[in-house]
């Protein structure tokens, strides 16, 4: 994948790309740190495709997991701090990184863009109305190239095809796979199946 480092000029941050990614590479270990970058360059990519602003999906891009790596206890603080929906608490990092991590997003690193945030928000839970770049950061973080597991490929097919379709195709195999291995279903998920699985037609 080739690397397009933008230079940032809509202010969406107070902050460089390069700044940017300094900030990130203090914040997660080196693997997630590459995979940031991974996400960063795809949702770059597909924002060309589908004409969305790429600085904005660059942005959201790198920033999707900046709370990955934080710990249960200042997520669960953050929950009651922001009087989050009590709910969030029967869930773990896999949730509260994108639902719950948004919040330290804009905190920490300035960034006040309501569409990266909701991209954040939304990254691993979706949504029933996602915009063009919700899309495109829930679909890039799935396919990233290395990405690896039964379906990626025809992922990254539908991705290129039809950016629907393929968020589509995602929230149906997430729920799959969280069903079949006995998995807590947020119910956000649920939400996000019955507004973009039926009406798909995908088989």
């Amino acid at each position: 994948m080739q690397t397009k480092e933008l230079t940032y000029q809509h202010h969406y941050t107070p902050l460089t790309r390069l700044e940017l990614v300094e900030k990130l590479r203090s914040a997660l270990t080196d693997e997630r740190f590459q995979h940031v970058l991974r996400v960063e360059q795809t949702a770059v990519d597909l924002a060309e495709r589908y004409g969305v602003d790429p600085e904005r999906a660059s942005v959201a891009g790198l920033v999707h997991d900046y709370a990955k790596q934080r710990s249960d206890k200042e997520f669960i603080e953050t929950i009651h701090k922001y009087h989050l929906d009590p709910n969030l608490l029967n869930y773990g990092n896999a949730i509260w990184h994108g639902v719950v991590g948004w919040i330290l997003v804009k905190n920490e690193l300035g960034i006040n863009d309501i569409e990266i945030l909701k991209a954040v928000e939304y990254h691993t839970v979706g949504h029933e109305t996602m915009t063009k770049l919700e899309q495109i950061v829930y679909m890039a973080d799935y396919i990233e190239p290395h990405r690896n597991f039964p379906g990626v490929e025809q992922a990254r097919k539908l991705t290129n095809e039809d950016l629907a379709l393929a968020v589509a195709y995602q929230t149906k195999q997430t729920l799959v796979y969280l069903v079949d291995n006995n998995r807590p279903v947020f119910p956000q998920t649920v939400v996000t199946y019955n507004s973009w699985v039926p009406k798909s037609g995908l088989d």
